[in-house]
């Protein structure tokens, strides 16, 4: 069963002097302001469209490591996922960074690698950003 996720972002002005706010409309558990200048400059206390992709990113590839690990025999303790999404305006989008810090009993770092690797390359969300550099850092605590 296909399951669809919607979020509304309701935007006032010009793209670089204007505002809004995107809402997470499925969950209903957020809203966050973004305008021009958080994306372009990094203001503080406004949230981008990087980000929001970030957190799809470092959400959807946990779930795929956890799949992958506890298939294996190798359920983790704990797994934490941040994915670092760059911007360069005039170009776009122009890669994520996952760093990923593991427990997982039982598991050599070399294992724990390939089952790293795997999981960048066939997450959904990596699978979406396929037209962008997707880099891998991870390590077993």
């Amino acid at each position: 069963m296909a399951v669809t996720s919607e979020a509304t972002t309701l935007w006032f002005g010009s793209l670089t002097d204007g505002r809004g706010t995107t809402s997470l409309d499925t969950s209903d558990a957020a809203e966050f302001p973004v305008t021009w200048a958080a994306r372009s400059e990094g203001v503080a206390g406004t949230t981008t469209p990087e980000e929001l992709l970030g957190a799809a990113h470092s959400a959807c590839y946990s779930m795929a490591l956890s799949h992958a690990l506890t298939g294996a025999g190798h359920a983790p303790d704990s797994l934490q996922v941040t994915a670092a999404v760059t911007f360069q305006p005039g170009e776009g989008i122009t890669g994520s960074h996952l760093l990923v810090n593991a427990k997982v009993p039982g598991i050599s770092a070399e294992t724990f690698a390939e089952f790293a690797e795997d999981a960048k390359k066939n997450c959904p969300v990596s699978a979406a950003l396929a037209g962008v550099s997707i880099t891998l850092e991870a390590t077993l605590a």
